[in-house]
């Protein structure tokens, strides 16, 4: 099969993501694996059994010989838009982006894979830490208490669609777990610092105003999702993780 009418919106090196007459299309590289697009399915599937405004599974298939899946479309634009375009309303908009992750952080999603145990993997294959950073990390990991609550892996303003009624809606689930709500913001407090301190630190003090939870909780949790992130392809370089990762090499 291949797509008609289609516009390009993203691409990367592992996938091309099209706004298409079906609804989005993601279309992936052989690299990607197989069960990585499969699982970022379910994970769809599975948030949508929670009731969250989200854009709903419509197929998984084969596009030119790659695997693809197709979602819905929901027409606006991303909060990370708005809040570039109106820099007057960032408090504003950053208020609505945190009460929507305290909204999606009291779902439960119990067939989610955990988070916690996803981080321990994370951490345990990596090579751009010894064997003594690494059981550092795991020993932290290990302290931290074990949570339920649905948690993106992603949430920042560009998976945030705001639509021409004000409703927000939450986009691409592939790293959905459940697990321990800080630990979700700790990743959101590291997108954003990658991009502004400032705007991280409106954030994190947003965050833990409103869920009543002391930052410092939050960012005991920085080394260990920073760690987890090191290996992976996105905007996030292994320099800038660095910096939160507080472990000393022997």
């Amino acid at each position: 099969m291949k797509l008609k009418k289609s516009r390009l919106i993203v691409k990367r090196s592992y996938k091309e993501v099209y706004k298409t007459d079906e609804g989005i299309v993601k279309i992936f590289e052989p690299i990607h694996p197989k069960a990585a697009i499969f699982n970022e399915a379910l994970n769809t599937v599975r948030v949508e059994e929670t009731d969250l405004n989200i854009p709903r599974l419509k197929e998984v298939k084969q596009i030119d010989g790659k695997w693809a899946i197709i979602i819905e479309y929901k027409p606006g634009k991303t909060l990370e838009q708005m809040m570039r375009d109106e820099p007057e309303n960032l408090e504003k908009y950053m208020s609505d982006f945190v009460e929507l992750q305290l909204k999606m952080q009291k779902k439960k999603a119990p067939m989610l894979n955990s988070l916690k145990d996803k981080l321990a993997r994370e951490i345990s294959s990596l090579t751009a830490l010894d064997a003594a950073q690494r059981q550092e990390l795991l020993a932290r990991l290990e302290g931290m208490p074990r949570h339920a609550k649905l948690c993106h892996g992603d949430f920042n303003p560009s998976n945030i669609i705001v639509e021409n009624n004000g409703r927000m809606t939450v986009i691409d689930w592939a790293h959905a777990t459940q697990g321990n709500a800080s630990a979700d913001a700790a990743m959101t407090y590291l997108l954003f610092a990658l991009e502004d301190q400032r705007t991280a630190d409106i954030y994190l003090n947003l965050f833990c105003r409103k869920s009543d939870t002391a930052k410092q909780y939050v960012r005991q949790w920085l080394p260990i999702v920073a760690a987890a992130q090191l290996e992976k392809e996105n905007e996030l370089g292994k320099e800038f993780l660095m910096q939160w990762i507080d472990v000393t090499e022997e």
